[in-house]
């Protein structure tokens, strides 16, 4: 199966919240209390049976309101940190771009949740799982839309291959420019490019969104430099790499400033 995008246009996003109804419906999630966040934002954040949700964020410019929204699920990144933090190998990435877990490896250790940039997978404290945004695998994989993408009324959310999606999404992004200078596309390079991807009429900050997602150096180097070298019991010569790394980046850190 060749790599699949959903791109999420925000410029045509209502803030219906239907995507979220038809996420709980498909997973068989169930309704959880909510409580008013800010504007017409009720969910604060994900949880395990909360996988997206919309967020709201009021901008007042030029004498006029507005509500800049988004539909917040997992990325499923192309290097994602999740998978790289998964200590049980509970996590792997389908040909078609998603981001998956699997249930009967899990352990609910949270390493995924506690490295992931956008903070996304939750630990079913009383299962001890995690849990997140599966991408709707099971209807990909039978040549139907994720969920979300099928429910949306407005088009905000479209499903397609990654090639020929990302080109209207450049196309899109042209014309909204036109009225929203600040309009960019987010996910196409960041974390080795997202599946999501998405347009935005403002900043990522303005949206709650890491400007720059990276995997935390701690468990790079722990997974590709102290792991590969020392294994689970650290050597003398594992932790040697360890410091010759810091040094290094200290000594980078000094020669940018004497710069």
């Amino acid at each position: 199966m060749t790599r699949k995008m959903v791109f999420v246009d925000t410029s045509k996003c209502t803030g219906c919240k239907a995507c979220t109804v038809a996420c709980k419906e498909w997973n068989e999630l169930p309704a959880e209390k909510t409580h008013l966040v800010t504007s017409y934002q009720s969910q604060k954040d994900f949880t395990p049976k909360t996988w997206t949700y919309v967020t709201f964020t009021e901008k007042y410019e030029q004498q006029t309101m507005n509500f800049l929204m988004r539909k917040a699920q997992c990325f499923h990144c192309a290097d994602p940190a999740c998978l790289k933090a998964c200590s049980s190998k509970a996590i792997s990435q389908t040909e078609s771009g998603f981001v998956v877990i699997d249930h009967a490896k899990c352990i609910g250790c949270g390493y995924c949740s506690e490295n992931c940039p956008f903070g996304v997978p939750k630990v079913d404290q009383v299962l001890q799982k995690s849990f997140k945004c599966s991408g709707c695998i099971d209807r990909v994989e039978n040549n139907l839309k994720p969920a979300c993408s099928q429910t949306c009324q407005t088009g905000a959310i479209e499903f397609g291959e990654y090639s020929n999606l990302l080109g209207q999404a450049k196309k899109r992004l042209a014309v909204v420019q036109k009225t929203h200078p600040k309009a960019q596309l987010y996910g196409e390079k960041e974390m080795g490019g997202t599946t999501f991807l998405y347009l935005l009429l403002d900043r990522p900050e303005v949206y709650g969104l890491p400007a720059n997602p990276t995997i935390p150096l701690s468990l790079t180097l722990w997974k590709d430099v102290v792991r590969p070298v020392g294994g689970i019991a650290v050597g003398g010569a594992a932790a040697a790499v360890v410091i010759g790394v810091f040094a290094n980046l200290v000594k980078g850190a000094y020669r940018s400033k004497d710069d």
